[in-house]
């Protein structure tokens, strides 16, 4: 009984993450009406996400853990480069040629690369049953990208490429954590590795960047703020936790709320519509993505 109750809360808790992430690219279309670049919305999220992530590694800095071994905090911070600086980056330069409905739909892929990691580096067997799931899924994904770009030109691709690099190196992340999380506790691995990503930001923006970040308008603030606490800070954590209650299978399922309720938001605070055909795509890759997490549960 008690191990279907946690089950229960690690669904509720996975639900909660992931529609709180899905927020993050609604909020940040919203920051693009204000006319800032995607580096500079995303050093203003990890700004307001460091000291949060600094505050709970100090409290959780003796979590129970395994025995840690100097390699493990290498690939820590290779998977914090990789998963949260580098996905971020990405993702946010998507969005400047794409709508935030249309970056969660292909973002939602992630489950099938991990599939395709794993067979590569891990050297899983990948089931007919997962095959024809990925060709669903990249099926749906077609349908609905190919339409986008008879709506908004040839920006799309652009956009679209970048999105999709963010979903391999966020499914490279997802990978490495199922092994790291073990090693460090959850709350320990989740602000190191964003703290990691925190700083690689800091360092890109301190290079690359000539913007004045103290010259924005007070709602590009608000949003950063917003961003950071609400859509990176909680639902990593959430994530995390639920990844641990429930599994990545079970919990691959449970993102598949991930694109309706980007869809949502789309429609509420940016007045986003998709077309029939988009939705159909949308129904597609939804169904392929809960065809390879059944599979992996068996």
């Amino acid at each position: 009984m008690k191990s279907r109750q946690t089950f229960i809360y690690g669904i509720l808790i996975g639900i909660i993450g992931i529609v709180l992430f899905s927020s993050k690219a609604v909020m940040v279309k919203l920051a693009y009406q204000y006319n800032i670049d995607a580096l500079s919305i995303l050093l203003l999220r990890m700004l307001f996400a460091f000291p949060f992530y600094i505050a709970i590694a100090f409290a959780y800095r003796n979590e129970r853990k395994e025995v840690t071994q100097k390699r493990a905090y290498l690939w820590l911070i290779f998977l914090g480069f990789v998963g949260y600086y580098l996905a971020s980056y990405l993702d946010f330069v998507g969005l400047t040629y794409i709508k935030a409905s249309l970056e969660r739909i292909i973002l939602f892929i992630y489950p099938t690369i991990v599939l395709l990691f794993n067979k590569w580096f891990l050297k899983k067997e990948i089931t007919n049953k997962q095959k024809l799931a990925i060709l669903i899924t990249y099926v749906g994904i077609l349908i609905t990208f190919g339409s986008e770009v008879s709506v908004s030109g040839n920006s799309a691709y652009l956009g679209g490429f970048f999105v999709l690099l963010s979903a391999i190196t966020y499914a490279s992340y997802l990978v490495g954590s199922g092994w790291l999380i073990p090693k460090f506790g959850v709350m320990r691995f989740t602000s190191y590795a964003m703290l990691v990503s925190c700083v690689c930001v800091f360092i890109h923006f301190g290079i690359f960047s000539k913007v004045d970040i103290f010259n924005f308008p007070w709602q590009v603030y608000v949003l950063g703020l917003a961003i950071a606490v609400f859509a990176t800070v909680i639902p990593s954590f959430l994530v995390s936790i639920s990844i641990k209650m429930i599994d990545s299978s079970n919990f691959a399922v449970v993102a598949g709320i991930g694109p309706i309720s980007t869809i949502v938001l789309a429609v509420i605070f940016l007045n986003e519509s998709l077309t029939a055909l988009q939705m159909v795509g949308t129904i597609i890759v939804i169904l392929g993505i809960l065809l390879v997490s059944k599979s992996k549960e068996k």
